[in-house]
């Protein structure tokens, strides 16, 4: 599949895609209209056949979608049919919390190893049965196992060191939690999740909708 043809807008909805379709498929749904999934994901119907025509005929004519089928391919569309081995970097809050994440083995992503400089932190062993390990091993470990996908859940001041050790270490792509921007060499891809950015527009969103209702908080 030549996913750089297809619009960023289309790959960004992708994984809601996925998202629905596996809950349809767990409450035993057989097949959906575009109709009904648009309904449910706050789509039109021309937008939902629109974004999955791009991947080629994938429903029938008064039929509509074949749910697990439909759902399968865009797992493969997503690289979720693969198998991934993680390293974090970071074994805070944020690290552990990631690490722990239920649904992270179910989608092929395998936390092996967390890492950290707390000595309160360091020598523990997480539920998942991952170790957390010295920082100052990773580039050993990362030698010793290959892992394509690493996991940035650091302070700002040392997220760019953890990112440059995670590529000297053979890490293809970086998810980070950290409140900086990485810069990495171009084989390498970058997801910045920068919580507060969300919390900020879901507050610019509060206020508009209290302007729209008149609403007026107590001490404004």
């Amino acid at each position: 599949m030549a996913s750089n043809k297809i619009s960023d807008a289309v790959i960004r909805r992708l994984p809601g895609y996925y998202r629905y379709l596996y809950g349809l498929e767990e409450q035993g749904v057989e097949r959906i209209s575009s109709q009904e999934l648009g309904q449910r994901m706050g789509l039109t119907a021309s937008q939902i056949r629109q974004d999955i025509n791009c991947f080629g005929a994938l429903g029938q004519q008064g039929y509509g979608y074949n749910v697990s089928e439909l759902r399968q391919y865009i797992a493969g569309v997503l690289g979720l049919d693969r198998r991934y081995r993680v390293v974090i970097v970071g074994a805070g809050n944020i690290g552990r919390a990631v690490a722990a994440y239920p649904s992270f083995q179910k989608r092929g992503m395998d936390v092996v190893a967390l890492f950290d400089v707390d000595p309160e932190l360091v020598g523990q062993t997480l539920p998942n049965g991952a170790p957390i390990l010295h920082a100052q091993g990773l580039k050993e470990y990362l030698g010793a196992h290959s892992c394509r996908v690493g996991i940035v859940a650091t302070p700002g001041q040392v997220a760019q060191e953890a990112a440059n050790m995670l590529v000297e270490g053979g890490v293809r792509a970086i998810w980070n939690f950290a409140p900086v921007d990485l810069k990495v060499p171009s084989h390498v891809v970058v997801n910045n999740v920068h919580l507060t950015d969300s919390l900020y527009v879901l507050l610019y969103k509060l206020k508009e909708k209290d302007l729209e209702l008149g609403v007026v908080e107590e001490g404004e």
